[in-house]
Formats: C-alpha cells, structure tokens, sequence
C-alpha cells in the first residue's frame, strides 16, 4: 500500500539520488497541503463518529444526556465557571425614543471589567429581554456597537452605520428589538470594540497565547457571553423567565452556543452560522483559512460532539436557525445535515413546534429586513405571547 509523506515540501526540489531512494522506499514527496488542508484530510474525517451526540450516546434519558454533553463541552472550553460578582453600575443614561439608552460597565469574568450598551424600554417591567452577540466580519473597530446603535461616538457611528448598511438592511437589531419591547444587552468580545487594538493577521497570534496560558479565545468568549447572560438576567428591569440570545454570523454561532451552555436563555435566533463540521472541512471553505475559525475552535470538541450536537444541548428550548441559500461560508449540504440533526432530538423532545430551520432563497451572508422581521415576529410569539 502507498504511503504519503506527513510533511508538505512543495518548495522543496530534491536531489535526484534522494528523490529516487524515497520512492523507493514507497513514500511520494513533496506531499501537497491543498488549501491548508493535509493530503489525509479525508481519513481524518472519516475517523470523527461523534460519540457523544444524541442519540447515539450511551445516554438514553435526556436530561442526564445534557448534563454530561453539557459538562464535555464546558471541559474544552479551557475557562473554567467564574463566580465573580457582576458589580454593575450605570455610566451614562439618555433619553431614546421609546427607550432609555445606557452605558453600563460590569465584571464579565474575574479578569475583566468592561462597558456594555444597554436599552430599556420605557414604563413598568420587568421585559423580556435579548442578548444581542456581535459578528466577526474582520472588523474590529466596532463590536457591540454593530447591533445597538452607538449614541455615544461619532467614529464609530459612522463606521457602525455603514455595517448596518453592509449586512442589517441599514437597521440597528437592538434598537428594532427595543422598540417591540425587549431590554436589549450587548457586550464586545475581546478584540473588538472598547477591548480592541485586534488585526486580522493577529488573531492567530492572539490564540496560540491563550492556548500557552491555559485557555482559547472561544473558550474565553463563550464563557463571557454566559456571563453576561447571567448578568442580563439578574437585571430588576429584565423577566428572567423570558431572555433571549439573537446573533448574526459568529455571533448566530455564539447564541446557540450560550444557549446551550446558559440556562437563562429561554429561546435563541441564530442568524447564518450553522454546518455540519464534516461539510465544512472542504477545500475553498472559509474556515480553512486559520484566523477568524479560533474563535469559533474548541479544540478537541470534534470528536464528541458535531457542531449541532453541540446546538441540541438547548433543546427543548425555542430555537430559530436559519441561512441564506446563497451564504458562500456554507455548504447546501453542511446546514442539510446540521437542520436534520437537530429535528431528530426536538422530535425526540416533542418538541418539534419549538424548533424553526429555513433557508432564505436568493439571500447570502446577511441579516436584512425581511429575516429580521421574521426572526422577531417569531421570538415574540415564545416571549411576548400576547403580542401576537
């Protein structure tokens, strides 16, 4: 049987008698990495089974499933629960219309203190509320910034309008959610925003950092967003029965994910990040280009739990996935597999009506207006029931 080398030459030439003993010996050089991916890409997805996803776990009650899901994925996270009290305090308060604008800042791990946006509808609470999860875009001027309307910063409004333009059909989702009536938190990821000063080419410099510290950036980042999570829902002003995690791109990636790690998270919309890892894992495809993907990497993960596996933690909660049919950072086939997943545990859970899967035909990698008035109607429908 042929053997590939493990290691990528293609720049190297070798001399005639060293290239001749190397075929003799049965081994092909150079070997060819073809768009980052080793030459036993193939094999090595072939060998991830993932064990622990419902319902092929050993686990035949599902509660005692989720906790132990619950528990790997909280192992790989490499940041450990975090305690620490939130000491929030209010900065800054404004006047919206229909709302109030806040500056708030907040003990989001043990680590860090940081500022956050905040709007509160007008008149008596307590609201249902959403967390609203930025995306990545490789735009790191601006974080929370990109979902709540920053009334604070000239720069960054300008900057923060034109991504609007880009991706929000020239609205502001926290502001639209506010004024149906949901107090609305957003919060920067390290690297954006107030926690900035990141480049495209330094988030892999940033990652292997962390890992030589003990942790990851998507290990750091999830346990963030469940903090503020928690945060959102100890609020006097928020109902903590009814929070909801709202997110576009990696931020879609951050809610269902927050909403399966996070109890307070009553029902979730993920706006254009779902696949099925194996049909990601091609060449041409986004993620294997490094940088960005560390964010959303929790090394060793794979192979447990797929990326919906991972997503059905949050069942039976309410939960609204969907993609635009023209989105080039997925397959047809990654969300096929990832949307059939997750029906067969919301089957399992009766709880099919709770779980809404769509593909927007003729849209790409946005969250325009139709999505999002579709997306709210049906997050009010399991929130705001009287509403509707």
């Amino acid at each position: 049987m042929k053997r590939r080398s493990l290691i990528s030459l293609p720049a190297l030439a070798l001399a005639p008698g060293l290239a001749d003993a190397t075929a003799a010996a049965g081994f092909e050089s150079p070997a060819v990495i073809d768009g980052n991916l080793p030459v036993f890409y193939e094999q090595l997805k072939a060998g991830l089974d993932f064990p622990l996803a419902w319902p092929a776990s050993r686990e035949r009650d599902f509660r005692s499933w989720k906790r132990r899901a619950r528990a790997k994925v909280e192992e790989l996270l490499w940041q450990p629960e975090d305690h620490t009290p939130f000491n929030v305090e209010i900065v800054d308060e404004q006047p919206g219309d229909g709302y109030r604008r806040r500056q708030i800042v907040f003990d989001v791990t043990r680590h860090s203190r940081v500022r956050a946006t905040m709007l509160v509808p007008d008149g008596p609470g307590p609201f249902p509320a959403a967390l609203l999860l930025h995306d990545h875009g490789a735009k790191f001027d601006i974080g929370k910034e990109k979902v709540i309307e920053p009334w604070y910063d000239d720069v960054r409004l300008a900057s923060a309008q034109a991504w609007s333009v880009k991706y929000f059909s020239g609205r502001f989702i926290g502001d639209v959610l506010a004024a149906r009536g949901y107090a609305v938190l957003a919060v920067d990821a390290i690297g954006w925003g107030d926690r900035g000063g990141l480049a495209y080419d330094g988030q892999q410099a940033l990652a292997s950092n962390l890992f030589n510290l003990g942790s990851s950036p998507a290990g750091l980042m999830a346990r963030e967003d469940v903090r503020a999570a928690a945060m959102l829902a100890g609020l006097p002003e928020v109902d903590e029965r009814r929070v909801a995690a709202v997110g576009f791109s990696m931020g879609a990636f951050r809610a269902w994910q927050v909403a399966a790690l996070s109890d307070h998270i009553a029902a979730t919309v993920s706006a254009c990040w779902m696949t099925g890892l194996k049909e990601m894992m091609v060449p041409g495809n986004n993620t294997l280009r490094g940088q960005s993907a560390f964010y959303m990497l929790h090394p060793g993960l794979f192979r447990f739990l797929d990326i919906p596996d991972v997503a059905t933690i949050a069942a039976p909660r309410p939960m609204f996935v969907f993609d635009g049919e023209l989105d080039p950072l997925f397959t047809a086939a990654g969300r096929e597999v990832a949307y059939a997943k997750m029906g067969v545990v919301w089957n399992a859970q009766h709880a099919r009506e709770r779980l809404r899967t769509q593909v927007w035909p003729g849209l790409g990698h946005v969250f325009v207006e139709e999505m999002q008035d579709a997306a709210f109607d049906w997050l009010d429908h399991w929130l705001r029931p009287h509403t509707t």
